[in-house]
């Protein structure tokens, strides 16, 4: 197994629409303005959130079942900017649609500027031939309220290619989160 560099990423989301849309170089700024950076990196791509928000909320009380998860127990918010409160979470979704190459495994780890707030974000790792929109977990560990910016970098995907494809993939299973678009909760 190895994990594929700039050239491997750019190749596969030109030839194979691997990543949608994709940006072939690291995006710092946007018009003038300083913005946490994405698209692809040395042997990454760093991802965008979208500004779709499910901040969670205890206000009805309700146990985190993910089995029966009540979905009463997120406030959703559409904006640019999120502020997750202090020793909670939000989901939110990339911006960018992948479909992942049979032979690939794609590992999502939280960018070190969010990370050094206190934020952290999980991912499970995208299998073979999955495909959709990545739902992201934030954590705000910190007592304090915490920004996460919509439109700008969170996250860095890496791919680490094996040397022969699986013999069943998560398409071949028919994974309950594939093809998913938007922030989707738990499913059983």
């Amino acid at each position: 197994m190895s994990i594929k560099s700039d050239k491997w990423i750019s190749m596969m989301a030109e030839r194979e629409g691997m990543i949608e849309p994709f940006t072939p170089m690291q995006v710092r700024h946007v018009d003038d303005r300083k913005i946490i950076s994405y698209g692809t990196s040395s042997y990454g791509y760093d991802v965008r959130c979208a500004p779709e928000f499910k901040i969670f909320t205890n206000i009805n009380s309700s146990i985190v079942d993910p089995k029966d998860f009540a979905q009463d127990s997120f406030v959703d918010v559409q904006s640019d900017v999120c502020i997750i409160p202090p020793n909670s979470f939000a989901l939110t979704r990339t911006l960018e649609y992948f479909r992942i190459p049979r032979d690939v495994l794609t590992i999502c780890m939280g960018k070190s500027t969010y990370a050094r707030c206190g934020l952290i974000i999980n991912v499970t790792p995208l299998e073979p031939e999955w495909e959709g929109h990545v739902t992201l977990e934030i954590s705000n560990t910190t007592p304090l309220p915490a920004k996460v910016y919509a439109n700008e970098g969170i996250a860095q995907m890496l791919f680490l290619q094996s040397d022969e494809p699986c013999a069943i993939s998560y398409k071949d299973r028919g994974g309950k989160y594939q093809g998913q678009t938007g922030v989707t909760l738990p499913q059983t």
